[in-house]
């Protein structure tokens, strides 16, 4: 899913997860493809209340680290701040396989700055950097 430059992408996470499909690997039994994660790791900025009200009804388990003004805030309301949040640094490490990914396209000074107006443009240059990488 591909957003303007001035959109925040936690806003964009419900529409992201109606859109995975995850089809069957050869192997395994017959039948429809995944539509749901069964486990979300993501940094500090999907970290809102909506998100992680959204990933509970659903029934997603999810690695998201506290920002720190919302660990503030729950510690200062003391026992109704409620617990903390389930956070396994272990498996938060794998996020590193996303940054890895990114990283590369991060050193087109296009997409970094994000040069382009238009989300047809950019997807253009992201489909360049691509090919000029796999070359």
């Amino acid at each position: 899913m591909l957003t303007g430059g001035n959109v925040n992408d936690c806003t964009m996470f419900e529409q992201v997860m109606a859109g995975i499909c995850v089809p069957r690997r050869p192997g395994q039994r017959p039948g429809r493809p995944w539509r749901r994660p069964i486990r979300v790791i993501a940094d500090k900025g999907y970290s809102s209340r909506a998100i992680r009200a959204y990933r509970r009804r659903c029934g997603i388990t999810a690695t998201i680290p506290e920002r720190r003004d919302q660990r503030a805030g729950r510690l200062r309301r003391g026992s109704r701040g409620g617990r903390p949040p389930a956070f396994d640094p272990g498996i938060y490490r794998r996020r590193n396989v996303v940054e890895r990914c990114f990283g590369p396209l991060k050193q087109y000074r296009a997409i970094a700055t994000r040069y382009d107006k238009t989300a047809h443009s950019y997807q253009g240059m992201i489909d360049l950097a691509t090919l000029l990488m796999w070359l």
